[in-house]
This record gives C-alpha cells, sequence and structure tokens, in this order.
C-alpha cells in the first residue's frame, strides 16, 4: 500500500497517504480509535473499496472485485467483518462449508450440494479451532467466542493465503480474546498465512504481532517492530512504549 488516499463521498479523506508493507506469514496488526479509518484499510485490501489515490497491491494486482482476473483469486483471502457474517440459524458445519463455495461448480453451489472430501475439509478446520464437537450446534446458540471461532473455521475453509480479521476479539474478556488469538496463531503457524487483524487493545497488539501500525484519524502516526515482548524499532514518531500502552491500551475486562 503506497501513499494511499480514501473517501466515502469524494469530499472528506477517512484515510490520508497511508503507506505500509506486509511481509507474507507475519501477523500484522493495525490499532486506533472508532473512526480513525481502520476498517477502510481492510476494504482497501480486498477490493470492496477503491482508493481515491495511491496504489494498492495484492500479488501484484490492484484489488479490485469488478476486475475478474483480480476475483479469481480473492478467494485467497480471507474476510472477517467485525459482525462475523455467520448465519445464525444454520449449523456450525454449515457455516463453516460456506468457505468452500468459490471451489464448486455454480449448479453445486447454488443447491450446497458439498462433495465428501469438503466435508471432511470442514471437520478437520472444526477440529483446529476446538469445536468439532458443537459442529451440529445452532451458530446462535454458541457463546461469543465460540462464534469467533466459526468466523475463523469458515475463512480457513477458504484455504486462504491472507487472512484479514475486524476486531474479531473485540467485546471479549481478557482470557476470551488471547484464546481466540491463540487460534488464529495456531492456524497462521499450520497454514503458513499472513494474518491483518484490526485491533482497539495495543497490549493483546504487541501481543501477537510482527508489526503494528497506529492510525490516527485516517493518518498512519506510527508503525512498530516486535520480537516477542519487545518493541525493537519505531518507524515513525517518537512516542514511548508506556506513552503508546497510555494511548491505546483498555482497562482489562
Amino acid at each position: 500500500m503506497r501513499n494511499v488516499s480514501a473517501s466515502y463521498d469524494s469530499k472528506n479523506l477517512i484515510l490520508k497517504n497511508v503507506s505500509m508493507n506486509v511481509k507474507r506469514g507475519t501477523n500484522y496488526a493495525i490499532v486506533g480509535a472508532s473512526g480513525s479509518g481502520k476498517s477502510t484499510l481492510l476494504k482497501l485490501m480486498n477490493g470492496m473499496m477503491i482508493p481515491s489515490s495511491g496504489v494498492v497491491l495484492y500479488n501484484y494486482q490492484k484489488p479490485d472485485l469488478k476486475n475478474k482476473e483480480y476475483k479469481k483469486s480473492i478467494a485467497k483471502i480471507g474476510y472477517i467483518p467485525q459482525t462475523l457474517g455467520l448465519v445464525k440459524n444454520t449449523s456450525v458445519l454449515e457455516n463453516v462449508l460456506i468457505g468452500a463455495l468459490p471451489r464448486l461448480s455454480n449448479f453445486k453451489s447454488f443447491f450446497k450440494m458439498f462433495p465428501k472430501e469438503e466435508i471432511e475439509k470442514a471437520h478437520e478446520v472444526l477440529d483446529l479451532v476446538g469445536l468439532d464437537t458443537k459442529s451440529n450446534r445452532k451458530v446462535h446458540m454458541l457463546s461469543g467466542g465460540e462464534k469467533r471461532r466459526v468466523a475463523i473455521a469458515r475463512a480457513l475453509m477458504q484455504k486462504p493465503d491472507v487472512l484479514l480479521a475486524d476486531e474479531i476479539v473485540s467485546e471479549l474478556d481478557s482470557v476470551t480474546a488471547r484464546e481466540v488469538m491463540d487460534v488464529i496463531k495456531d492456524a497462521q503457524k499450520k497454514f503458513k498465512l499472513t494474518a491483518i487483524m484490526i485491533h482497539h487493545d495495543m497490549t493483546l497488539a504487541l501481543e501477537y504481532a510482527n508489526r503494528v501500525a497506529v492510525i490516527q484519524e485516517g493518518d498512519k502516526i506510527l508503525e512498530i517492530g516486535v520480537d516477542g515482548d519487545q518493541i525493537i524499532d519505531f518507524q515513525t514518531g517518537n512516542l514511548t512504549q508506556e506513552e503508546i500502552l497510555e494511548m491505546y491500551n483498555e482497562p482489562e475486562k
């Protein structure tokens, strides 16, 4: 992403001249206050939105859902919206199998006729996120943390290279949030994923990410390199770790 600006009305910029580079196989976190432009960044990355200026590239292609060539590769980007996008009155297994639809023919997709190997793959993914024993349970019967695990499993069912997650652990207590993040960490290692995640909690971002970008009113004001529990570099700005934590950390629930 190079010198990217974005607007929903062609007048007011949501993002202003933002540049970032996410390396394959890493966990990249984006942190900022509500309305700072974090979700817009993810929409630019998966082609749901086109920048007003600047360049966004994924595998040397410009993300654009109207572009037929790009649409062929969109299945390789697993996207988990803040709302999760689950079908609450259907089973956990059926929700996860939705991730396999891009691989099926139009006829089979319409009637949701899933081959045996796709059903087996869904159970494998559910086992990875710790929910295979609840595969037949309706989604609305699950806890908040379990619903997030279903959303992760559905995204993994796409066999993605990149996982985009928008505030996936928001509104969870600190213990459950870390359990969900551990699931993503394990999946990232197993499938060699690149994870790009939006967080509201700077402490959690620093704990799990390789790099953390701080967005404030549409500007990227800071990028931090992390190695274990140590901050190893600041790309911009001159804030101390303590000052950053004071700005963005929220009390544990």
